[in-house]
């Protein structure tokens, strides 16, 4: 048996895969960044992480001006890799190195969306508010003369007033969403919301579980959870339902129910992580998931797959 195969069993009997301490992982190998999709690259999560924590200890030793004067020179032979280096910004998204986007430096990115319309700078934040993580969006790929490609990044606290990171691309990830199927996801969501409202929290949460209802097709279905990260909702794998899944991990280390959490606190939107697609026979596939509140003790969302 294929040890993905394996993976996805374990994962339907609630055991859990852990790629780091308290957290379940969604099937995948989690020893090489995106394995599940035979992404191209060449650094591995421990050195991406040696990478930014080289960085991270580079800033404490030397001060922060000597530091970010380091990360803004573009000819930086210790951090600057190829495709990979460091970029360091402060916890409003204000600029503050990047040797390839010098005009980043000084302003504020916080509304910065990648060519899917994401606000990726907000999920870096809520990352390095965490301490450190992952996150993926769409950036410009300077080995590939700035051809949009999908990135994951790992992000690290420096102090309580910066933080830096670096990323690798996943050059042979698919990661189209189009505006229509972007607004669509959207009106779905939020037809859910009108339904609890409209209805009340038992017979919504009935009908979102319900694989024969409304809410419930091969690939487009609602899930929900409290702000705790208790699963309240999951039609495509009803034994989750009770439980606690606040540190689940994608297969790249990405805390996916964490960083939907924090989004649907701050009033809703988009975010990507790597999930089991139903209509695919459970194979991982990378997603897109639009996440918003019910009220301020649950939230709900629905995604769709990159093809």
């Amino acid at each position: 048996m294929k040890l993905l195969n394996i993976f996805v069993i374990l994962f339907f009997l609630g055991v859990v895969i852990s790629p780091g301490i308290g957290a379940e992982a969604v099937p995948g190998n989690n020893n090489s960044i995106a394995s599940v999709s035979a992404a191209s690259t060449d650094i591995s999560h421990a050195d991406l992480i040696a990478f930014v924590d080289n960085a991270v200890a580079f800033a404490k030793a030397n001060g922060k001006e000597t530091a970010i004067k380091e990360f803004n020179n573009n000819e930086s032979a210790e951090f600057i890799k190829g495709e990979h280096y460091i970029f360091a910004e402060d916890f409003n998204a204000i600029g503050l190195a990047n040797p390839y986007r010098p005009d980043f430096v000084g302003k504020s990115l916080l509304d910065l969306k990648d060519a899917n319309g994401i606000e990726y700078k907000k999920n870096l934040v809520s990352v390095a508010k965490r301490g450190n993580g992952y996150a993926y969006y769409v950036f410009a790929n300077p080995a590939h003369n700035n051809k949009q490609e999908l990135k994951l990044t790992y992000v690290e606290k420096v102090d309580d007033t910066w933080w830096l990171a670096s990323g690798t691309y996943l050059s042979n990830m698919s990661a189209n969403f189009s505006q229509e199927s972007r607004d669509n996801l959207i009106n779905f969501v939020e037809g859910a919301v009108k339904y609890c409202k409209d209805n009340g929290k038992d017979k919504a949460l009935k009908a979102f579980n319900d694989k024969n209802g409304t809410f419930f097709t091969e690939s487009l279905y609602v899930f929900a959870l409290d702000f705790a990260g208790n699963t309240l909702a999951f039609p495509t794998q009803p034994d989750l339902i009770g439980k606690n899944r606040i540190d689940i991990e994608d297969p790249n280390g990405v805390k996916l129910n964490r960083d939907m959490i924090a989004l649907a606190k701050s009033g809703g939107g988009f975010t990507y992580y790597i999930y089991p697609d139903p209509a695919r026979n459970m194979t991982p596939g990378f997603k897109l998931s639009y996440v918003t509140k019910v009220d301020d003790t649950w939230w709900l969302g629905a995604g769709i797959y990159s093809q």
